[in-house]
């Protein structure tokens, strides 16, 4: 049984000053203001002093392609578990990695590896499933996504690759307004796979027809998807107002300063519920590495990007490929650029991802039974301790 004390402990709605917390077996059994009850005291068998720097929850990044110069498609079990181990230096301590649009080929031997990765526990993340961006995606909203591999949903296709992943996707995205993609929806919802809106051209309407079929979740907020346009002199509203107005539909935003400047993160933060909007990092695998050229997907046949700024764009910078965001970085951004209170801030990158993907019972905030995944932060947010299941592994 280990027991935290001198820690400012960050919840969901409030940081308690001077607090302590109890984990034993992996499971967060108590915690409270100091003093400590003199029964955890006794029954401690370590006790971490936090030294008055704040224990978080541990972060839950939803979106990632990779970390640390690997990405999760180059195919084989070591990138992906670098990749994964990448994420812990920055606090995300439960990830969806996640595939973009590519071959076959690449799709199943991604499923390969993750099949065998998802077996490791020593110094990992909970790799609780993967998230598959596409290939049933808009080419009017590609991004940097390729259009060659950009087909129509069809359950000739997509059946065998849910079956073939025998329950390790946890999430899909997908645009759908495409033809097939609702009664995708149909198929894959009742088994469990959260459905995402992305790289679509859909207007309000089917935004709307989609939600009721179960598509519940815009991926990256405002980065390729459709916003208003006119017709005729009439104005069509699109995905971006979708989001502001259908109650209940969840956005993720890209929290790196830059695929959301200032001005629109706070937009956001003020037009829409906190409570339906949280953070990921849509990293690449250049996210915690020095900037220059890099490749976006796998490393054999994937797209040559550059990084610079702070960003990850395409060679001719037309637009972003992706970011480098790491998970504390958003904590940052989103209490500088949307000037939102640290527990907010934390919340946004831990626990609403985690409920928004069916993960909030087991992980992503301090309660009582819940999976002991904690940080000890630094006063200006940076990583110092790691916690996976109440181990240290950083």
């Amino acid at each position: 049984m280990q027991l935290f004390t001198n820690g400012n402990l960050i919840l969901e709605d409030t940081v308690i000053q001077n607090g302590y917390l109890v984990e034993d077996k992996g499971v967060i059994q108590a915690y409270g203001s100091q003093p400590v009850p003199e029964i955890w005291v006794k029954q401690a068998t370590s006790i971490i002093d936090c030294h008055s720097l704040y224990l978080s929850p541990g972060f839950v990044d939803i979106h990632t392609h990779g970390s640390g110069g690997f990405d999760y498609m180059d195919g084989t079990v070591e990138a992906f578990e670098q990749a994964a181990k990448a994420h812990l230096r920055f606090g995300a301590t439960t990830i969806l990695p996640t595939t973009l649009a590519s071959t076959d080929k690449h799709l199943y031997q991604t499923l390969d590896v993750f099949k065998q990765a998802s077996k490791l526990t020593d110094g990992m993340p909970h790799l609780p499933g993967l998230h598959l961006e596409g290939p049933y995606f808009s080419p009017f909203e590609k991004g940097a996504m390729e259009e060659r591999h950009l087909r129509l949903p069809d359950e000739r296709h997509y059946m065998p690759v849910v079956e073939y992943a025998e329950g390790l996707i946890r999430r899909w995205s997908l645009a759908p307004e495409l033809a097939g993609s609702l009664e995708m929806a149909d198929r894959l919802v009742p088994m469990g796979i959260h459905l995402s809106a992305a790289h679509t051209a859909a207007t309000y309407e089917q935004m709307s027809e989609a939600f009721d079929h179960g598509i519940n979740h815009l991926t990256h907020f405002y980065s390729a998807m459709s916003t208003i346009t006119r017709k005729n002199g009439f104005r069509i509203l699109g995905v971006v107002e979708s989001g502001y107005l259908i109650d209940g539909l969840t956005l993720e935003v890209i929290a790196d300063g830059m695929h959301l400047p200032p001005a629109l993160l706070k937009l956001v933060y003020q037009a829409k519920k906190s409570e339906q909007i949280c953070a990921c990092t849509d990293s690449m695998r250049a996210a915690g590495l020095p900037e220059g050229p890099s490749i976006l997907g796998p490393i054999e046949g994937g797209t040559a990007v550059i990084v610079e700024d702070g960003i990850a764009k395409m060679p001719d910078k037309t637009c972003f490929a992706g970011s480098v965001a790491t998970c504390d970085r958003m904590v940052r951004t989103l209490m500088r650029d949307a000037d939102l209170p640290l527990w907010e801030a934390v919340r946004a990158s831990s626990y609403l991802p985690a409920l928004f993907m069916g993960l909030g019972e087991t992980t992503g905030s301090i309660r009582v039974g819940k999976q002991a995944d904690l940080l000890v932060l630094g006063r200006d947010i940076t990583v110092k301790r790691v916690f996976v299941s109440g181990k240290e592994v950083l």
